[in-house]
């Protein structure tokens, strides 16, 4: 079971990286250093909408399943 699990976290863990390096496409540097890069924060619509309800999604599938696995390490 546990093997289950793990396979599941590793597999969840990567398309968590993916899908928040797939957000930050066009952030350049600016972005990294917190440096005003003149863009205006609009709404998210199709695609960016469906991919930050992705990582949503992923992230509290991820939080969960290591829960899951700390207890039945007990």
């Amino acid at each position: 079971m546990e093997t289950y699990l793990n396979i599941a976290l590793i597999i969840i863990s990567v398309l968590l990286i993916v899908s928040v390096i797939m957000q930050s496409k066009g952030a350049g540097l600016g972005g990294l250093t917190a440096a005003e890069s003149g863009t205006v924060y609009t709404a998210r619509r199709g695609v960016e909408q469906t991919l930050f309800r992705l990582t949503i999604v992923l992230s509290v599938v991820f939080f969960v399943l290591v829960l899951v696995l700390v207890y039945l390490a007990r």
